[in-house]
C-alpha cells in the first residue's frame, strides 16, 4: 500500500511539473560584471518574457561566446530550451551548467529541477524523480 501511495504521489508531482514550465525558484546569481553580457542577459529575459524563445536563445548564445565558462548563462539557455520543448538539450545544458557551478548549491539545485522537468516531459519518470530528489539534496 505504501509503494502505491508513493507512486501516486510521484505521478501527481510529475503531472503537475509537466503541465507548465515553472519559473526558477531561486533567481540565478548575477552572471557577470561584463556589461555586454549583462545587456545580452537582460535582452534574453525580455525576449523570454515575450515568448520569443529563438531570439532569447540567440542572445544567450552570444553571451556565452563572451563568457563560455559562466554556469548561470548555461542555466538560462537550458531554461529557454525547456520552454522550446527541446528537452534533451535542456538536460544537457543543465548538466554543463552543473559542471561549471562549483560549490554554488542553489545553481546546481535549479539545474536539477530543470533536468527533472525535461525528463518528465520525455516520459522518464524514474529519471525525473531522481533529478527532483537531487535538487532537494542540493538545497
Amino acid at each position: 500500500m505504501r509503494a502505491i501511495s508513493r507512486v501516486f504521489c510521484l505521478a501527481a508531482m510529475l503531472l503537475f511539473a509537466g503541465c507548465s514550465v515553472l519559473p526558477p525558484i531561486i533567481p540565478p546569481p548575477e552572471p557577470s560584471q561584463n556589461m555586454a553580457v549583462v545587456a545580452l542577459l537582460d535582452q534574453a529575459h525580455t525576449q523570454s518574457s515575450a515568448g520569443q524563445w529563438d531570439s532569447a536563445s540567440a542572445s544567450l548564445e552570444r553571451a556565452l561566446r563572451i563568457e563560455p565558462r559562466n554556469p548561470a548563462l548555461w542555466q538560462e539557455l537550458a531554461r529557454v530550451r525547456l520552454n522550446q520543448g527541446q528537452y534533451r538539450q535542456a538536460e544537457n545544458l543543465a548538466a554543463k551548467s552543473n559542471a561549471l557551478a562549483g560549490d554554488n548549491r542553489r545553481l546546481r539545485a535549479e539545474n536539477w529541477r530543470i533536468t527533472g522537468q525535461a525528463r518528465s516531459q520525455l516520459g522518464d519518470l524514474q529519471g525525473a524523480q531522481a533529478a527532483f530528489e537531487r535538487a532537494e539534496r542540493e538545497n
